[in-house]
């Protein structure tokens, strides 16, 4: 990869959803797929980042007609309506980082010591 070029995440996916739920969905399916292991303050402590990037797009169409254009319509020589297009895009990142409990209080030890 050359210097404009983002790094690929093995495993990541993008889905396009139309509500909520279906995010949520998302979501529910993405938790399942992350690694845990017990330490001794959690029984399922994640041993795995997650993130989430929510994109929302919104586009609104306002259409302005003024009033001697409908008169001139009536008769037949009218302009007609202006048509406003308004596009708005957010973008949300939430990240869960793997569990970073002390190692004293979570008596983690070997492997899950490395983690």
């Amino acid at each position: 990869g050359g210097p404009n070029v983002e790094p690929e995440v093995v495993g990541a996916s993008e889905t396009k959803v139309g509500s909520a739920e279906e995010a949520l969905l998302c979501l529910a399916r993405g938790s399942l797929r992350r690694v845990t292991g017990a330490t001794a303050m959690n029984a399922e402590s994640s041993r795995s980042h997650a993130i989430m990037s929510v994109v929302i797009e919104q586009t609104k169409t306002t259409v302005h007609v003024n009033k001697t254009d409908m008169a001139e319509e009536a008769g037949g020589g009218g302009a007609g309506a202006q048509i406003e297009v308004e596009e708005k895009c957010s973008k949300f990142h939430f990240v869960d980082l793997a569990g970073s409990e002390r190692q004293k209080r979570s008596q983690a030890e070997g492997k899950r010591l490395k983690e």
